[in-house]
């Protein structure tokens, strides 16, 4: 047997003394119900605390659907919501960042799971999260089936947290995105406009805020910079869907990590090439601070950022000036911002640029 030495006066332990609330955990799962039940769609009941989350895929009345499932997180972001006390949209990120995946392939987003760990559980502001869940979620228009919430003291330090966030959507077989065999020289690529950074290149700002004597509650455009920095990434799935349905895109790229520079390329066939005119794009003000305060480079910017375009379509250019004048009646930005060209060299797929992007728009602070 192995010896045991106390190091202090022993006592009965127990799981709370260890630093788990076991009741804190049941109490967030009876709190958040009601969150649950706020995205209830056709398929789920949204109940939560069995030990899995149901989807009934008969209730979608499709004739040949293929599921499609995305993971993802929320990255450094995460830091300037915990720093300061700011927890309620984040959980929108978390959702935009899987389901936006999904939409891209033309699948329609059925139901989402979250997984939030921490050191020590504080119900208030895991609400707060669970909140922004359920609002993306709404605005997905897809379930929160279920999730998990990890109390691991020791592990994480203070307060703490990281989230992690899976989504499954479907689509029919035959409107699976992207549809490579049809893309070729001469489309156009259409960008709609994202709602600022969303949830990439944070580390390279949390940088900046560090290395610079800036005031992040400091007016900025109308509002404070940490409030420009958190707002949440947009969720593309009813302007989008729809026209994704009546087969009015070729392609779609979710511009995340990489930027243009990356994630267009990621869509295409390897003779074909991404030209972007960058003269065409206008970022909000927030890119034009980043690139000022920290002098970096056009090209830094295009593959960290977003740099205003949240999502590229590729449509058949006699086509692109309705789905334009479409996606403007819905609500959105959205502008033709280059087109596909033959690639003869026999590289992978890339990004070419064309023109300078205006970077000059830097809001003060």
């Amino acid at each position: 047997m192995v010896k045991a030495t106390p190091k202090s006066q022993p006592s009965p332990y127990t799981y709370a003394n260890a630093g788990v609330d076991i009741k804190a955990g049941n109490d967030l799962v009876d709190a958040i119900k009601d969150l649950a039940a706020s995205t209830r769609r056709p398929g789920a009941d949204s109940n939560l605390g069995g030990f899995g989350g149901i989807f009934d895929l008969n209730a979608l009345g499709m004739s040949d659907p293929l599921l499609v499932a995305a993971t993802d997180g929320v990255g450094t972001k995460l830091r300037l919501a915990i720093d300061h006390n700011r927890h309620d949209t984040i959980g929108v990120d978390l959702v935009a960042m899987c389901v936006n995946d999904l939409i891209v392939q033309g699948a329609t987003p059925l139901f989402f799971l979250d997984y939030l760990a921490t050191g020590k559980l504080e119900p208030p502001v895991a609400r707060d999260i669970v909140s922004g869940v359920a609002h993306g979620c709404r605005q997905a228009g897809c379930a929160l089936i279920g999730g998990e919430t990890a109390e691991m003291p020791g592990h994480y330090a203070g307060k703490d947290y990281d989230l992690a966030g899976f989504s499954v959507g479907a689509v029919e077989r035959d409107k699976l995105l992207p549809r490579t065999n049809d893309l070729a020289a001469g489309d156009v690529l259409i960008g709609v406009r994202s709602s600022g950074l969303h949830s990439n290149g944070y580390s390279l700002v949390r940088k900046l805020l560090d290395d610079f004597d800036v005031d992040p509650s400091a007016p900025f455009e109308g509002e404070t910079l940490l409030d420009t920095l958190l707002t949440p990434t947009k969720i593309y799935a009813k302007p989008l869907l729809g026209m994704m349905a009546q087969s009015q895109f070729k392609a779609a790229a979710h511009v995340t990590g990489g930027g243009l520079t990356e994630n267009v390329p990621r869509v295409l066939p390897a003779h074909l090439d991404a030209q972007i005119d960058l003269a065409a794009i206008k970022p909000p003000p927030i890119f034009g601070w980043l690139a000022a305060t920290g002098k970096i480079s056009e090209q830094e910017m295009l593959r960290t950022f977003n740099c205003g375009i949240g999502m590229v379509l590729v449509v058949a250019a006699d086509l692109a000036p309705s789905v334009v004048s479409t996606l403007h009646a819905d609500g959105e930005d959205a502008h033709i911002v280059g087109q596909l060209v033959a690639n003869n060299d026999g590289a992978p797929s890339m990004t070419a640029y064309v023109g300078t992007i205006d970077f000059q728009q830097a809001g003060h602070v």
